[in-house]
């Protein structure tokens, strides 16, 4: 298994933060800076910068760490706008680009803005369209669909190696466009039962699209509250239920129904187990604080917990 992070700069994260948690990444054997695509987070204003200008800086600003979007709305942008941009970021980073794309869900997003959130079925429709598009964009060839159309010629550049995210946590249509489509499939963690359940209707798409879903990378995405005893993870668990006005026993059965990471090394070594049993070859440890607040020491006894 290797890993990830994954930031959420729509909560607020200037593009210096983003810079030192890459430079963090590439410091401490984390293989993927991640960052969501959102244009904000609840009523106040926070510093949401762009997910692709953001990753195109840290193309140039960074050495060897993967770049990803975990995901790109398709409401926000059209294929052609998302496979040129992907794939320009993918040169200018020296192939280290990771494309995540998703349908969209935040209605107030949206409404801010004034994009259209189309209804769910026609966002799937779109999406699937959307990824066959960026297969022909990137592989040479066209493609003819109800909501886009590419001509049948090469786009240039053509990505050097750039892995196709798909993301989201339903249980049967994301799992099987994943299946048909994506290099690597990703959901936010979940109980092992549902896991499993998902990973099974994924692996059959993969077989029924003449696939082999043992070649398609599987990743989760999970916070983490873990200290390296009992007491260094009691001040992590009882500081984040106080800052969400929980007691540590709600909080704890919040986490736990969701298998979030946490506990001492013991349990989470269980937890790794787990999801390594399952097919899980990624994790990406969520970043829900403010980037510029974020310590990275602390961040680092967090991954040394998780790698056990």
């Amino acid at each position: 298994m290797d890993y990830g992070i994954l930031t959420e700069p729509q909560i607020g994260g200037t593009y210096a933060a983003q810079v030192r948690l890459a430079r963090f990444c590439e410091d401490n054997d984390v293989a993927v800076f991640g960052r969501s695509d959102h244009y904000l987070w609840g009523s106040k204003p926070t510093h949401a910068t762009d997910a692709f200008a953001s990753l195109a800086g840290l193309a140039r600003d960074t050495t060897t760490a993967k770049l990803c979007v975990l995901v790109s709305p398709i409401t926000f942008r059209h294929p052609a706008v998302i496979a040129k941009t992907a794939a320009t970021i993918d040169e200018m980073s020296g192939g280290r680009m990771i494309l995540g794309v998703g349908t969209g869900w935040m209605e107030a997003e949206h409404d801010a803005f004034g994009m259209e959130l189309w209804p769910m079925n026609e966002r799937f429709a779109r999406l699937e369209e959307a990824l066959q598009y960026l297969r022909a964009a990137f592989s040479g060839g066209g493609f003819d669909g109800e909501y886009y159309r590419l001509a049948d010629r090469e786009v240039r550049p053509r990505p050097q190696n750039l892995p196709i995210i798909v993301g989201g946590g339903g249980p049967k249509k994301t799992p099987t466009l994943a299946g048909r489509y994506a290099d690597e499939y990703n959901q936010f963690s979940a109980r092992p039962d549902a896991l499993e359940e998902r990973f099974d209707v994924f692996r059959k798409a993969a077989v029924d699209a003449g696939r082999d879903p043992d070649s398609i990378l599987i990743s989760i995405v999970s916070q983490a509250y873990v200290g390296r005893n009992d007491a260094e993870y009691s001040a992590v668990i009882e500081a984040a239920a106080a800052a969400r006005d929980l007691s540590r026993d709600e909080f704890e059965d919040r986490i736990g129904s969701r298998n979030i990471v946490h506990g001492t090394p013991d349990r989470v070594a269980d937890q790794m187990t787990t999801l390594r049993e399952l097919g899980v070859g990624r994790l990406y440890v969520q970043i829900l604080d403010p980037l510029d607040d974020v310590d990275t020491d602390a961040l680092a006894r967090t991954f040394a917990i998780i790698r056990g």
